[in-house]
């Protein structure tokens, strides 16, 4: 994986503590922390409903002292913000020719030295959606490595690290024990987001 604003010497130390005190003066809540012997892993990165997730999504992840990757549209990946985005953890994502994405994400996990948390927003859009997209569970599931489920509760002002869920294989009756721990949990726009 490529280096990152996570693995940079001083600069990361700075802005994890620049999070802590911004996340702080807002009154954000932070809980839980990466479970020991796992290095590699797959976030669920939910709910995903506004543009603001982004910028606290990297704040939560100083405070915890992760080295995440995430995925995002092609588009964000343009000059002259490119190079940004791959330094802020970012991997660009062509959704009009995502083909053997999954195995794509998978491999690069299995193939990462050092600690790797690939966080994936299951809903796969900001915009309102019933259905959430299942490339999160697949890429874990391929790479045999555990999900951990983040969360973002807007309402609470509460962030954090949730349980370990390993993929059984069984998405039918997994997504239905991920879906039931993600009912209490409400992004900035929480009508956009649909537990079905």
């Amino acid at each position: 994986m490529h280096r990152t604003i996570f693995t940079t010497p001083v600069i990361n130390s700075l802005l994890r503590a620049a999070s802590l005190t911004f996340l702080k003066l807002k009154g954000w809540k932070i809980e839980g922390s990466l479970p020991p012997g796992q290095a590699k892993c797959v976030l669920i990165a939910a709910p995903h409903t506004s543009n603001w997730d982004l910028p606290y999504t990297l704040m939560v992840a100083f405070a915890l002292r992760l080295t995440p990757y995430w995925m995002g549209k092609s588009q964000i990946f343009r000059w002259p913000f490119g190079g940004l985005m791959r330094w802020l953890g970012g991997i660009a994502v062509n959704r009009e020719q995502s083909t053997n994405l999954v195995a794509a994400s998978a491999a690069a996990l299995v193939a990462a030295d050092g600690q790797v948390q690939l966080i994936v927003p299951p809903e796969g859009t900001r915009s309102k959606t019933r259905y959430w997209k299942t490339g999160f569970y697949w890429i874990a599931h391929t790479a045999q490595v555990p999900i951990v489920m983040a969360y973002m509760d807007y309402p609470r002002k509460l962030s954090g690290l949730g349980p370990v869920f390993n993929p059984t294989g069984d998405i039918e009756a997994d997504m239905v024990s991920i879906k039931a721990y993600y009912a209490q949990f409400k992004g900035k726009n929480w009508q956009q987001f649909d537990h079905q």
